[in-house]
C-alpha cells in the first residue's frame, strides 16, 4: 500500500519506502525463559526485566509481556503464551465492502507518530488497560532500535491522527500489541494496511494473541501452541520486510 500524505502530515513528501538499515540488535538478556510448548498455563513465567534484549528473547521464544494485575498495579511482569493462540492468516483478512469503502477515507503511515499511538493505546480511559509507564518505556526503547513500529491511519479530512496500532517486528513475525482508534473502522483501516505490507513484503505470521470476537470478525482464528510455535521458527527464518528496516 503506497500511501498518499495529506499537507501537514509528518510524512508529507516522503514514503514508507525509502531505503534503510536493518535493527539494531541489544544486548543478550542475562534471563532464561522456560519452553512454553511445556506450560500448563498461558502464564508461563513471572519476573525478569523488559530490557530490549530480554523483551526480543520472549518473542524469539513464543512469548509476550503483560503486568500482572493490569497497568495501575505497578507490579510484576507476567509472560504469556496463550493456548489456544490468536493469529490472523495473511490471506484470509475479512474486508467487507463498507470497510473497502472507509480504507478511502484514511492515509496509511509507518513509524511517523509512534509515541502517539502508543500513548492512544495506554489511554487509562480505556478498559482492561495492560501498557504501563515500564512497557511503554520498554517499547518505545525498541522502536527506537528498530524492533517495534506503529502504522497509523490518518484522517484525509483534516489530516489528524484517526487511529492505529503497534507491534513487534523480528524476521517475518509482526507480533501485534495493541490498537485504537478515534474514527469509526480507522484501528480497522490500520489492520488492513498491517496485512498488506506483511504480505508485500514477505512476511509470514501476524500474531494477535488473543482471538477476541472483534478480531475474529476480521479474519482472526485460534491454532494451538505447538502449532503456532512451528509457524513462529518459520516465521523467524524469514528475512525482515523491506518497510521495517529503517
Amino acid at each position: 500500500m503506497q500511501p498518499v500524505w495529506p499537507p501537514g502530515h509528518p510524512a508529507y513528501g516522503h514514503s514508507v519506502l525509502e531505503p534503510s538499515t536493518r535493527p539494531i540488535e541489544p544486548p543478550p538478556t542475562s534471563w532464561a525463559f522456560p519452553d512454553p510448548t511445556r506450560a500448563g498455563d498461558e502464564l508461563v513465567a513471572v519476573g525478569a526485566d523488559l530490557d530490549p534484549g530480554t523483551v526480543l528473547a520472549a518473542y524469539r521464544f513464543g512469548l509476550f509481556p503483560m503486568p500482572l494485575g493490569g497497568a495501575e498495579s505497578g507490579g510484576v511482569v507476567g509472560w504469556w503464551s496463550p493456548d489456544p493462540r490468536g493469529i490472523v492468516p495473511l490471506g484470509e483478512l475479512h474486508v467487507s465492502r463498507s470497510l473497502r469503502k472507509s480504507c478511502r477515507r484514511f492515509d496509511i503511515a509507518v513509524d511517523t507518530a509512534f509515541e502517539q499511538v502508543v500513548d492512544a493505546c495506554a489511554d487509562p480511559g480505556r478498559s482492561h488497560g495492560w501498557i504501563s509507564a515500564d512497557v511503554r518505556e520498554a517499547y518505545v526503547a525498541l522502536h527506537r532500535l528498530g524492533w517495534v513500529h506503529s502504522v497509523e491511519a490518518w484522517s484525509r479530512d483534516d489530516g489528524s491522527l484517526a487511529g492505529g496500532l503497534y507491534g513487534v517486528a523480528i524476521g517475518g513475525l509482526f507480533a501485534g500489541e495493541s490498537m485504537f482508534h478515534r474514527r469509526s473502522d480507522a484501528s480497522k483501516v490500520a489492520l488492513v494496511g498491517l496485512v498488506e505490507l506483511l504480505r508485500s513484503g514477505g512476511a509470514s505470521l501476524l500474531d494477535v494473541q488473543w482471538c477476541t470476537p472483534h478480531l475474529a470478525s476480521l479474519g482472526a482464528v485460534e491454532v494451538s501452541r505447538r502449532h503456532y510455535m512451528g509457524l513462529l521458527a518459520e516465521a523467524l527464518a524469514r528475512p525482515l520486510p523491506a518497510v521495517w528496516r529503517k
